[in-house]
């Protein structure tokens, strides 16, 4: 009726010609409801004015009384807030796993090579970028070979001229024998021929094993690729000065891959049984990848006291050279056999900035409360939880609502 806090005073009409205000009307239920007026009533005042006044001060007693409790449209400063929302959750599920440890590495190629020039020139075409897959044999860099070129064909023209020679000695070598044979000529005579044929023999291999050589330094301004593979690098630019030595390109063949990690030798010491190890490659296969071959190098590194542990992968594993893996092997032979809790939320809970990692867990009063968390690996749709939160609390499964409860 009266909308909130009465005001102190209040004007009515008790009858033609008769107006009060209310001054001061105490609203306490357990006090007495005082009513003064500025001016006193008039001695003439009928009882039907008289039973007026009584029922407006019922009336205004009640609506103060309401607006202070807040059952009449208003709100009382001091009382409590709304509880929050209910919001989708999660509880933290705890699950029982094996007794396994996870140690860090890094994938690498089996067979990398670097790609370097042998000789000297201009590079004049460039006809592969990184990331492409390329056949062995394939033309990959194209150096400056005029130079290389011109010698070879020189060093040819001189291998044509020393097999036609090498002809001649033979034809007349074949003829003096003949005369020989017949009495015509003495045996000095056939020496001197004998001599000239393997002179000119020898000279006609000397040059055709020259002109081979400018052939193969003018191959060499050609660069191809040694086997079938991709493209990782390519370090140089059409009109770069290509020496010998220098890298041109990196290649790697992505069908041999293989996990690199590096295990404490006080671990290896305590290693159950033969190594049975699983490899995860985040982003990159979507679950365990068993390798193929498992090889624990038996040389101590002496600055890292590590033992290096290579795992070669399967074919067609996707993956690229340089990802990170981890190695995860089974626990220490000495453990109870009862494994290690480990704690699992769905995906969707994390809220990740950079290397931050974080999500909300729901309070007994039903507010969100964002928590930084230490998140491991992944299965499936769920992400294991190494530190941040016990099992059984209960995370909101939409971030982006709970970050917009206060």
């Amino acid at each position: 009726m009266f909308g909130g806090a009465v005001p102190s005073r209040i004007p009515y009409v008790l009858s033609e010609g008769h107006v009060m205000q209310a001054s001061a009307i105490t609203t306490d239920p357990r006090t007495k409801v005082a009513l003064e007026s500025d001016r006193a009533l008039p001695s003439v005042a009928t009882p039907r004015v008289h039973t007026a006044i009584r029922a407006l001060v019922r009336l205004l007693t009640i609506t103060t009384m309401a607006a202070t409790t807040g059952a009449v449209g208003g709100h009382h400063p001091n009382a409590p807030a709304d509880a929050p929302p209910a919001m989708p959750s999660a509880v933290v599920s705890a699950q029982a796993g094996p007794d396994t440890t996870a140690y860090e590495g890094a994938v690498e190629a089996l067979r990398q090579t670097v790609v370097a020039a042998q000789v000297s020139g201009a590079v004049v075409s460039l006809q592969v970028r990184a990331g492409d897959s390329v056949s062995a044999g394939q033309v990959l860099i194209r150096i400056d070979a005029r130079t290389a070129d011109l010698a070879a064909a020189a060093g040819a023209a001189h291998a044509r001229a020393a097999r036609a020679a090498q002809e001649v000695a033979i034809r007349d070598f074949e003829r003096q024998r003949q005369l020989f044979g017949e009495g015509f000529i003495s045996r000095a005579a056939l020496d001197r021929a004998e001599a000239q044929y393997k002179t000119a023999q020898a000279e006609s291999s000397a040059q055709l094993a020259s002109a081979g050589a400018a052939m193969t330094q003018s191959d060499l301004y050609v660069v191809k690729a040694p086997y079938a593979g991709v493209v990782a690098t390519v370090s140089v630019v059409v009109g770069e000065m290509a020496l010998p030595g220098r890298p041109l390109l990196t290649l790697y063949d992505p069908t041999a891959l293989r996990v690199t990690a590096s295990i404490p030798q006080a671990a290896v010491a305590r290693l159950a049984g033969p190594l049975e190890p699983k490899v995860e490659i985040p982003g990159a296969a979507t679950r365990f990848v068993k390798p193929v071959r498992v090889q624990l190098l038996p040389r101590v590194d002496t600055a890292s006291h590590t033992l290096e542990l290579r795992l070669d992968l399967p074919p067609n594993t996707d993956a690229t050279p340089g990802m990170f893996a981890r190695a995860w092997l089974a626990g220490p032979a000495s453990g109870d056999g009862t494994g290690q809790v480990r704690l699992f939320v769905p995906s969707q809970v994390l809220v990740r900035r950079s290397e931050f990692a974080a999500l909300y867990v729901i309070g007994r009063d039903g507010k969100p409360t964002l928590r930084q968390v230490r998140p491991g690996r992944s299965e499936g749709s769920e992400v294991e939880i190494l530190s941040g939160v016990a099992a059984g609390e209960r995370v909101a499964l939409d971030p982006q609502e709970a970050a917009r409860i206060r």
